[in-house]
């Protein structure tokens, strides 16, 4: 009788290293203090996601497979024709070249690379958590900022938290924290294991702190109205409860703690007051884009050209606009900084680019958000990868709403490349009955 060989003794197959790691990389490298060289200036972490990009290429060229399926193709590629044609209208060639590659960074490249590279709902979710990570660090700068008053300067004093980006990218931090709170809540409102859930919500009460610290406005409003949305995805129940959650840490927060509450009480009434009374922000942001508007008036259809903004900006705005915003305190000195863009995404696209160009780009924005929540609508019947919907879907909403009071520019821009992979793997691949087939 003869004995069969011993089977020889073997792991389970480990996971192989994620393909989306890179995009990891880009998002923690904006964890690292940055000192951007001049206004809107591109930093560490735009360089290192054209490399994405170009491994992303390499990654493609080898395994010789069909990138993008065909709707992916013609949603992404939407606004290529637009900026081709704003940028052949610009006031000279290399205006055109840098806004070209700037805007195909952001809302083309970066975002295919990124749907590219996440293979599954896993890997997206390691970019949710990738995103409150960071925003957890930036959060915990900001905090220290205000508390050792060491921030940017507001009101007279050095409190404003801004995270590692400096007074010159004051709206960095609250973009981040804002992020990384709506990836939470997603997650925690979503998650299908308790922990996770725990962890999650755990960590989006913490955000609560330096999202209120920055002062920021428009972060908070579009923060607000995005997780209420999330909230009302997720059904009554979970929302009860995280809604409940919520209500109570804000009121230990500024109650109990009375974490800067007089500041706060002042800056979110200021929101209502912006018609009645509007400080000079205010002012100076109506007479950008009344500038704005004229710019797209007298060019409708393609706009006065890439980087065209700031050239004709004093022939459409009045006298009512300052010379400058000021910025001071967090590690630099006085700087006065001109007001080159109208803090309006939509309004910027129109003057720049004409109706042709922002029909562009907002129709593949809206593409992304019926074909997300029609995702959303899949997972919520099957009960798969719901987290992912709400985050993704929330990431998208948060923006377009973010866009009516910012535009691109800073550092922190390159998430907003990010979060659009994001939301177009969820809308184009993630959510779709192609990839539920393709799970079991």
């Amino acid at each position: 009788m003869t004995l069969a060989p011993p089977l020889p003794l073997t792991l389970p197959r480990a996971r192989t290293l994620s393909p989306v790691l890179p995009v990891v990389a880009v998002i923690a490298l904006l964890g690292l203090p940055l000192s951007p060289g001049g206004e809107g200036g591109a930093g560490p972490a735009d360089a290192l996601s054209a490399l994405v990009v170009l491994f992303c290429v390499v990654r493609l060229l080898r395994q010789r497979r069909r990138p993008l399926s065909r709707t992916a193709a013609v949603v992404l590629a939407m606004p290529v024709a637009g900026l081709a044609l704003a940028a052949m209208g610009a006031s000279s060639p290399g205006a055109g070249l840098t806004g070209l590659g700037r805007y195909l960074q952001i809302f083309v490249l970066v975002p295919a690379a990124v749907v590219l590279l996440v293979r599954d709902r896993a890997d997206l979710r390691v970019l949710a958590w990738s995103f409150v990570g960071l925003a957890g660090w930036q959060g915990a700068v900001g905090v220290h900022q205000f508390v050792t008053g060491t921030g940017a300067s507001y009101q007279g004093e050095t409190i404003r938290a801004v995270g590692t980006f400096g007074p010159q990218d004051v709206m960095g931090m609250a973009t981040v924290v804002s992020f990384g709170l709506v990836c939470a809540v997603g997650l925690a409102l979503g998650g299908s294991r308790v922990r996770q859930r725990a962890v999650a919500a755990a960590a989006a009460l913490a955000l609560l702190a330096p999202l209120a610290l920055s002062f920021s406005r428009g972060a908070w409003i579009a923060t607000a109205l995005t997780c209420t949305i999330q909230l009302a995805l997720a059904g009554l129940r979970r929302a009860l409860r995280f809604g409940a959650a919520a209500v109570a840490a804000g009121v230990v927060l500024v109650g109990g703690f009375g974490v800067g509450s007089a500041m706060l009480q002042e800056r979110v009434s200021s929101i209502t007051q912006v018609t009645d009374a509007p400080d000079q922000s205010v002012t100076d942001r109506y007479t950008l884009w009344a500038s704005a508007v004229g710019m797209w008036a007298e060019q409708p259809l393609t706009g006065v050209g890439l980087k065209g903004f700031p050239e004709h900006r004093d022939a459409h705005a009045s006298l009512a606009l300052s010379s400058g915003s000021d910025t001071d305190g967090a590690g630099s000195g006085f700087v006065r900084q001109p007001l080159l863009s109208p803090h309006n995404m939509y309004l910027l696209v129109l003057g720049e680019q004409g109706l042709i160009g922002a029909l562009a780009l907002a129709g593949g924005w809206l593409a992304m958000l019926a074909c997300g929540l029609r995702g959303w609508l899949r997972a919520r019947r099957t009960g798969r990868g719901l987290d992912c919907a709400l985050f993704a879907c929330g990431l998208l909403v948060w923006q377009l709403i973010d866009f009516m009071y910012a535009d691109i520019g800073g550092p922190s821009t390159v998430l907003t490349a990010v979060v659009f992979g994001i939301v177009a793997w969820w809308a184009l691949v993630g959510g779709s009955a192609l990839e539920e087939a393709q799970a079991r």
